[in-house]
């Protein structure tokens, strides 16, 4: 048992030991290193992050100026849109009701 505690006890004493001379060591061997090397950046958590690019959609339209309602037709100058408003019956799961409908087209003004 004496052998175990005495192995270990020179083992942790190494261990704390070489740490210290691999560190002069390699201090002395570095610092000439260090002259030579250019100073690094400092990273932070937000300058490590990489920016993407925003992705652009090309949007292709073949009439610019005409507007998105079907169908698309000129009525002419002067022109009125005339409507007719009536109540329809519509058949539903839940009972009959009655809905407004309305039709309107363009006539000549």
């Amino acid at each position: 048992m004496k052998r175990i505690v005495t192995v270990a006890i020179s083992a942790a004493l190494a261990g704390l030991l070489l740490p210290d001379v691999a560190a002069a060591e390699a201090q002395t061997a570095s610092s000439a290193l260090r002259i030579a090397q250019a100073p690094q950046p400092i990273v932070t958590d937000v300058s490590a992050q990489r920016r993407r690019p925003l992705r652009r959609v090309p949007i292709y339209r073949s009439e610019p100026w005409a507007p998105s309602v079907y169908p698309r037709y000129n009525p002419g100058p002067n022109a009125v849109r005339d409507c007719t408003a009536h109540y329809v019956q519509e058949y539903r799961p839940s009972g009959t009701v009655i809905t407004p409908r309305m039709n309107c087209w363009w006539r000549p003004g």
